[in-house]
């Protein structure tokens, strides 16, 4: 803590002990303002502004270092200066004393609560940040609750000052008139219980609910105004109708039926969505050849006489959709009907919060229902570059029509899909070159993971152009493609027989009428805590909701929302973000839980990092795969986990004994005391946390500990 904190500490303890030491508490009692009353009311008749002054100045000091007494100062206000200067001097002198008190705890504390229990209090300030003005008011409304305690606790929040100051005056105004009225009755006040009658205590206890319970109706009202202009059914043809067959979709009408609601799914393309067709498996399954590559070359440095004479890429592309084909039963229309989800292949069109119209080659159709989930994806992004459209360009989506492997194949983006697809095209044969605007790959993971990746890319002899912003494309009079790249201020051109554009994803939001409905969307659907729009009977999760675009938390959120569309009001939950693994499936492998160190960073979260070599593992060694470090992040001085950062081999698998550890409360020390198999790759977790361990060792009691054995030996 500062100098400057710790003097101002020491002058607020200061006062408020002199006060205390002093007595100077026996003039602000009940007994004493009587006697007075005449004398002060002589007095501001002869100066007023010194007295209203004065008397204001001393309101605001007591208030502001909580000292006993603000009642009768209230009380005084109407005795000395009548009901309507009384009301004005206190209201106003009660507020900003609130505030002064409200601004130093802020000062003094806000940061380091903020800091040390950041984890604990994001619901609390994402609470403060949507609903803090209702509940802040309903505080000051009901004067059970001591206002010297909210003043202090609402200093460590995040609520605004402003809506600090001017709720704390709204809210404090009714119990103020009521002390100020009876002060101008002070000869009938004989104590403070003469003043609130238990029956008035109670009205105030009930008006300090009006704050929540306008909050459920203007929610209502809200809901009203959303609903205008539509007749809702007396009846429905379906308890849920889910739109769009990926991962998320595919969840949550698997969940209705299995707690037998009526559900219909909806899908104008094919079931198992981007995940099983163009994206997750047919990606892992091209990594998986380009790591057969990677493994028959290292075989060679084994003893083992292979050597690879062509790749028959054709092939290879068949052999990748054969994998599709063999986890398509699974997502398939039969099996989802056997689970009791009635299944349509045709295009979806809201018409109306309860009605969606399906259209079919055998034509349309409108069905009803309570509940819709909208679980429609994304697509690749494709910005306008100038000159694309003479290109035949290729996107996650189309990638797997090739048939003739690219000589020279250009990857716009350096993010997880880009990292990926060029690493297994360098190995199937291809020279990639990869251009990144910015300054490295991987932006979101640490410097030092984006690093050993750049660095193995590069020995697979992926040509890297990182700060290389793309400008345009041009085509010449040979047909020659090129990209024109501004670089140090220089243009650079490169030239690629064919272009992967991976820059990301957009949702798809358009083309089943959200717009015209007026359903809330920005680049995603717009969703509350429990997935739903501004209708609240029509739900959004998966990557057309965003925030991660990931398919596991596809299926996470769709739990939710199915849950809360087939049971809202009757029991809901919101969604839980708090522990969302992800991982880039590249050689080597990088994976994510929690934190990663810029992250901390960004958030101002204190934490320790600790870190094992995985080059040191007898397994990693025996499996010519020694490479690559476990990174987890603690709380300072505690075992607790905040995140994780694995790079190497199979880093994939071995974060999920941390997802379980975070999920459900586990330490370092407890990893550290489960068994592990011997050799296995797992066994890294159980070393870094032994390293942990001997960061803490508690050096004072291994002393005593020495001395015992010393002794022992004597």
């Amino acid at each position: 803590m500062s100098v400057k904190k710790l003097l101002f500490i020491g002058i607020i303890a200061a006062l408020i002990a002199s006060v205390f030491i002093f007595d100077l508490t026996q003039y602000l009692n009940l007994e004493l303002l009587k006697q007075q009353r005449e004398q002060l009311t002589q007095l501001f008749a002869e100066q007023p502004l010194l007295m209203f002054g004065g008397y204001f100045a001393l309101y605001v000091v007591c208030t502001a270092l909580s000292i006993p007494g603000a009642t009768v100062l209230t009380l005084g206000a109407g005795a000395i200066f009548g009901l309507a200067w009384g009301l004005l001097l206190a209201s106003f002198a009660s507020s900003v004393g609130a505030l002064l008190a409200f601004l130093s705890a802020r000062w003094l504390l806000h940061d380091w609560v903020q800091e040390r229990f950041s984890k604990r209090l994001k619901t609390i300030n994402e609470g403060v940040q949507r609903d803090g003005a209702f509940y802040l008011l309903s505080l000051r409304l009901v004067p059970l609750f001591p206002f010297f305690v909210i003043n202090l606790v609402m200093g460590l929040t995040k609520i605004k000052t402003w809506t600090y100051y001017w709720v704390s005056q709204l809210g404090m105004f009714l119990a103020t008139a009521v002390y100020v009225n009876a002060g101008t009755q002070l000869a009938q006040v004989n104590s403070l219980g003469d003043v609130v009658s238990a029956d008035l205590l109670g009205a105030l206890v009930l008006l300090g609910i009006v704050p929540i319970v306008a909050k459920f109706i203007l929610g209502f009202l809200k809901k009203r105004r959303a609903y205008r202009g539509y007749s809702k059914p007396s009846s429905f043809d379906n308890n849920l109708i889910v739109i769009g067959a990926g991962s998320a979709g595919l969840v949550s009408a698997y969940i209705a039926a299995a707690v037998k609601a009526k559900v219909t799914l909806i899908e104008k393309h094919e079931m198992g969505g981007d995940c099983l067709n163009t994206g997750c498996v047919p990606s892992k399954a091209l990594l998986h050849v380009a790591k057969s590559i990677r493994q028959t070359r290292a075989a060679q440095q084994l003893g083992v006489e292979a050597k690879i004479e062509n790749v028959d890429f054709a092939r290879v592309m068949d052999e990748v959709q054969q994998v599709v084909q063999r986890i398509a039963p699974h997502d398939s229309v039969e099996r989802y009907t056997e689970l009791g989800v009635d299944v349509i292949k045709g295009e979806a069109t809201l018409t109306s919060p309860w009605h969606v119209k399906v259209r079919t080659a055998e034509g349309e159709q409108t069905l009803s229902t309570r509940s819709v989930i909208i679980a429609t994806g994304a697509r690749p992004l494709v910005p306008s570059f100038a000159g694309l459209e003479q290109i035949d360009y290729l996107t996650s989506d189309n990638l797997w029509q090739l048939r003739t492997l690219p000589k020279r194949l250009l990857v716009l983006g350096g993010g997880p899909i880009g990292c990926e697809l060029a690493q297994a095209f360098q190995l199937l044969g291809s020279q990639v070159t990869i251009v990144e605007m910015g300054a490295r790959l991987l932006s979101n993971e640490d410097t030092d993971a984006s690093a050993m990746l750049q660095h193995q890319l590069r020995e697979d002899g992926v040509d890297l152009r990182l700060n290389h912003k793309a400008e345009r494309f041009e085509v010449d009079a040979d047909g020659q493609a090129k990209l024109l790249a501004e670089h140090e201020n220089e243009t650079v051109e490169l030239p690629f027989d064919r272009v992967l554009i991976a820059l990301g994803r957009q949702a798809n939001t358009s083309g089943f009428g959200l717009e015209e409905l007026g359903v809330d969307t920005d680049r995603t659907v717009r969703v509350n805590g429990l997935l739903q729009t501004n209708f609240p009977n029509i739900y959004a999760c998966g990557d057309v909701a965003g925030p991660y675009q990931f398919t596991h938390v596809a299926s996470h959120q769709a739990w939710y929302a199915a849950v809360n569309a087939l049971f809202d009001p009757f029991k809901t939950f919101r969604a839980d973000y708090s522990v969302i693994p992800w991982v880039t499936y590249t050689t080597p492998e990088i994976a994510n839980v929690g934190l990663t160190e810029q992250a901390a960073e960004r958030e101002n979260t204190s934490y320790e990092v600790v870190e094992y070599d995985i080059s040191d593992m007898d397994r990693a060694i025996a499996d010519q795969q020694a490479y690559g470090r476990i990174k987890v992040l603690t709380e300072p001085g505690k075992d607790k986990i905040l995140g994780v950062n694995i790079v190497g081999a199979q880093a994939g698998e071995l974060l999920a004994e941390y997802v379980l550890a975070m999920k459900h409360g586990i330490g370092l020390n407890k990893i550290l005391g489960t068994i592990h198999s011997y050799p296995t790759m797992s066994e890294a977790n159980k070393y870094v946390a032994g390293q942990w361990k001997q960061a803490h060792k508690p050096e004072k009691l291994l002393n005593w500990v020495a001395k015992f054995h010393r002794w022992r030996r004597s």
